[in-house]
């Protein structure tokens, strides 16, 4: 795949024959040119389709190339400029750079020279457009402590966290396995004042019964075979800061009244011993079972569940939060991207459709795997959607030789309708550089009708280069484990 893949660039230059020369060099180097006579014309057309940089002639009749590239940062900030001149002087190149140009090349211009600095002005352009929407996307519209979303399900979330973060209420999280329940349970610690003290986690399904209770209290030397000193338990360890039991529903119904005692009392005793102890903890749970159904069936104490569920937060699943998919995948590219060294530069608009539209069974965890898959395989690119794993491209409407495929384990009908209408909608618009008149004539529809769709779809909002964040570096980690 070709380095200027999908790069459009804004050719500004009063003189006819330079615009056509710079045109036929561009394209011949695979980019998208788009050629304006003027500064004024310029500025229309930024404002009317995203480009991914532009070249500017600095001596122009009306706007000169210094007042477009202040007009320009003000409309877009993250885009990038490189001025050319036949004035080549010390003076005029330091005015440039001064004004945001990112390099001068004076005329006539080395076409090797001039193709070297374009591709490093795009790429460059890139870091500093993510570098703004960074910023941007770190205000609490996106982010809640080290979590990312901007769905109105994970708002809900962060509402919760923040009522009762700094109380000592015990709080019971559920949700599906890799929602992010454990940085739930991170995020109510740290925003607590208990956040100096330890956070203790302990997955009470993946220790064995008869070794959990030790786990937990601890024991003396001698309380059982092998136990050759004494031991300071999970409780201890979280004295004056937060106790994390996650799994709680596999717990052994006979250690749940042990269990249950010392979140009543505040005390236990350990194995072997016999002075009680005291400690000051908080406790929070987590489990991805229906602890009602649980207790309903006597595999789980009606008191202690009541114990644990004083404050109730469910993280609901990937799929009823679509709107985090897209910040989630930019951070997740990010990440494998600076650990790994490679270099994908992002997701096609349909790409990121089809992983928005995916209903994500094993939640963050799973796109957490997949974005890391395919920055190994995919590496250096865009993504499209032939990329992506056939389960998740597959699982939509595939029109092949005139007909449409249904797969084999079935679909939802109007979900697979939704999304084919959205994925044809993306590629207009993609076409058209999101030009709705454009996209409109060649979907035949009429321009009212598809202002209509995507504004109820939420696509501009989710997809336009104007408003998308594609690589946003959030510190911490987002709802994943």
């Amino acid at each position: 795949m070709s380095a200027a893949n999908g790069q459009s660039i804004l050719v500004v230059d009063d003189d006819d024959s330079v615009r056509e020369s710079l045109t036929y060099l561009l394209e011949g180097a695979g980019y998208q040119v788009v050629p304006a006579a003027s500064g004024e014309e310029a500025l229309k057309l930024v404002d009317s389709a995203p480009f991914s940089l532009f070249l500017t002639d600095l001596k122009m009749p009306g706007l000169d190339g210094i007042d477009l590239i202040d007009r320009i940062r003000e409309r877009q900030p993250g885009l990038n400029g490189i001025v050319l001149t036949g004035h080549g002087s010390v003076d005029s190149a330091v005015a440039a750079m001064k004004s945001g140009a990112y390099d001068y090349i004076a005329k006539p211009f080395d076409v090797d020279e001039l193709l070297i600095t374009v591709a490093r002005a795009i790429e460059f352009g890139s870091l500093k457009r993510e570098n703004f929407t960074l910023k941007r996307t770190l205000r609490d519209k996106y982010r809640f402590g080290n979590m990312i979303g901007a769905s109105e399900a994970s708002h809900k979330v962060y509402r919760i966290i923040e009522r009762v973060a700094d109380t000592d209420s015990t709080v019971l999280i559920t949700g599906e396995s890799g929602t992010g329940k454990e940085l739930v349970a991170r995020t109510l610690h740290f925003n607590s004042q208990r956040r100096e003290r330890p956070l203790i986690p302990i997955n009470c399904g993946a220790i064995p019964e008869h070794l959990l209770e030790s786990e937990l209290f601890g024991h003396e030397r001698g309380a059982f075979t092998g136990a050759a000193a004494t031991r300071i338990g999970r409780f201890e360890s979280a004295h004056g800061g937060t106790l994390f039991l996650d799994e709680i529903g596999e717990m052994h119904p006979t250690l749940q009244v042990k269990l249950l005692r010392a979140i009543q009392e505040r005390e236990f005793t350990r194995v072997g011993g016999n002075k009680p102890i005291r400690v000051d903890v908080r406790i929070i749970a987590a489990t991805n079972q229906n602890l009602e159904q649980q207790v309903r069936e006597k595999k789980f104490r009606e008191d202690l569940f009541y114990r644990l569920n004083v404050i109730p937060i469910e993280v609901p699943p990937l799929r009823e939060r679509r709107d985090d998919v897209a910040l989630l995948v930019d951070h997740f590219l990010r990440r494998f991207n600076e650990g790994k060294g490679a270099r994908t530069t992002g997701f096609s608009d349909e790409a990121l459709a089809l992983l928005t539209a995916y209903d994500w069974p094993g939640n963050i965890r799973e796109l957490e795997n997949t974005v890391e898959r395919l920055v190994i395989l995919e590496g250096g690119c865009m993504i499209g959607p032939e990329a992506l794993p056939e389960k998740i491209g597959q699982r939509n409407v595939t029109a092949a030789m005139g007909r449409v495929v249904l797969p084999d384990d079935g679909l939802n009908f109007d979900a697979t309708v939704a999304e084919f209408e959205d994925a044809l909608i993306l590629q207009a618009l993609e076409r058209s550089k999101w030009v709705k008149n454009r996209a409109a004539q060649l979907l035949g529809l009429n321009r009212t009708t598809l202002v209509e769709k995507i504004k109820k779809k939420g696509l501009e909002d989710r997809f336009s280069p104007k408003t998308r964040t594609r690589q946003v570096e959030v510190p911490g980690s987002p709802l994943s484990q």
